[in-house]
C-alpha cells in the first residue's frame, strides 16, 4: 500500500570537533519496535548537553528514530524493511523508500556506521561483522581491520558474521527449486541493510544488537556501545577497554520452513549450541534436519511463514 503523504521527519543531530578526525554515524530504531538505540543514543546527546562528554575530533551523526511513522506504530516495520533492499529508491511507493532516500546519502558522507538493534528471543547481547577482505563478486570489501577492531571495542562476547553469505546461499537453494513468491526471499537485495549499504559505498559498519526488546538492560548496552565507539575512533576521552575472549560465528546454511508441519526437535533458542549430526528439525515428509557442523542454531522461528527463513546454522570461527 503507497503513503497518501510523506511521514514524519527524521531528526538528524550532528557535532563537528575543530580538530579532524573519523565520521560517525549512529541509528536507532531502524525497526520501528527496537527502542533500546533510541534510548541509548538520548542518554549520550544528554551527556554532550550538560558538558559532561565532549568531542575532542572528528564528526558524530546520531539518528536516534530512524523510522519514525514504525516507531509511532510500536511495529518492526512502517510499510516495510527498512533493513531490507537499502538502497535510494528511483519509484517511491513506501514509507521507508523515502527513508532510504534520506538516509542513504547521509550515510555516504561518513566513515564508519554503529546500527543499534534489538531481538525478539531471550539471549546475551552481540555484535554483527561483516565479511573478511575480498574481491568476490557478493560483498567486495577492504576495511575488515578497521571494522573488526570496531567489533571488538564493543566489549561484548559474541561476534557473529556471514549473513549476506547465507542470505545469497539460501537464494540459490529457492531459485534452483523453482521457489516464486515474495522477491524478499528470491533477490539477493534482500539481503541489503544498512551496514551492507554502508559498505559498498566505501565505510564500514557493525551492528550491535543489545538484547531482548524488552530487556531493561538493552538501553544501557547502546549507551555502552555508542560511548566505546566514540573512544574506540578517538572521538571522545576514554580508556581502552579491557580484551576479552570471544566467541565468533560465522553463519554458513539457512533453511525455510516449506509446510506447516515442518517442526522443530526442541523448542530452540538463538544461540543454542549443536553438534555435528544432532536432529534440528523434521520436515512434513518426514525429511530429517541434521546439523552439518557443530556450532549453533540461531534465529530459530517455530512459526515462520511458509517460505521464509526457518533457522540458521553457525560454527565457531578462529577469525580474530
Amino acid at each position: 500500500m503507497n503513503s497518501p503523504t510523506p511521514g514524519a521527519p527524521i531528526q538528524v543531530h550532528q557535532f563537528h570537533a575543530l580538530a579532524p578526525g573519523a565520521r560517525l554515524i549512529v541509528l536507532g530504531a531502524v525497526h520501528g519496535n527496537e527502542t533500546c538505540g533510541t534510548q541509548g543514543i538520548q542518554a549520550v546527546m544528554k551527556r554532550f548537553e550538560q558538558g559532561t562528554l565532549k568531542l575532542i575530533r572528528g564528526s558524530l551523526t546520531l539518528v536516534p528514530i530512524t523510522n519514525p511513522l514504525a516507531y509511532a506504530k510500536a511495529t518492526r516495520e512502517g510499510e516495510r524493511n527498512l533493513n531490507r533492499d537499502f538502497r535510494p529508491a528511483v519509484v517511491i511507493e513506501q514509507n521507508e523508500d523515502r527513508i532510504a532516500n534520506v538516509l542513504a546519502p547521509l550515510l555516504q558522507q561518513h566513515d564508519a556506521l554503529l546500527d543499534l538493534h534489538s531481538f525478539t528471543s531471550q539471549g546475551e547481547p552481540f555484535v554483527f561483522l561483516g565479511p573478511r577482505n575480498n574481491s568476490g563478486p557478493l560483498e567486495p570489501f577492504g576495511l575488515a581491520a578497521q571494522e573488526e577492531a570496531l567489533a571488538q571495542a564493543m566489549g561484548l562476547k559474541r561476534v557473529v558474521f556471514g549473513w549476506l553469505e547465507a542470505f545469497a546461499q539460501g537464494v540459490a537453494r529457492r531459485t534452483a527449486l523453482g521457489v516464486t513468491g515474495s522477491m524478499i526471499n528470491t533477490h539477493i537485495a534482500y539481503g541489503i541493510g544498512t551496514t551492507e549499504f554502508m559498505r559498498s559505498v566505501g565505510g564500514y559498519a557493525i551492528t550491535v544488537e543489545c538484547g531482548n526488546h524488552a530487556d531493561p538492560q538493552a538501553p544501557a548496552i547502546a549507551e555502552q556501545s555508542l560511548l566505546r565507539a566514540l573512544g574506540h575512533l578517538g572521538l571522545i576521552d576514554s580508556p581502552a577497554p579491557p580484551a576479552i575472549d570471544h566467541e565468533v560465528l560465522e553463519l554458513i546454511e539457512v533453511q525455510d520452513r516449506a509446510h506447516t508441519d515442518d517442526v522443530f526437535f526442541r523448542p530452540w533458542q538463538s544461540f543454542d549450541r549443536v553438534k555435528a549430526g544432532e536432529l534440528i528439525g523434521t520436515r512434513a515428509d518426514g525429511t530429517a534436519l541434521h546439523a552439518q557442523h557443530s556450532g549453533c542454531i540461531v534465529f530459530p522461528n517455530a512459526n515462520a511463514a511458509l517460505g521464509r527463513e526457518w533457522f540458521y546454522l553457525a560454527r565457531d570461527s578462529d577469525r580474530f
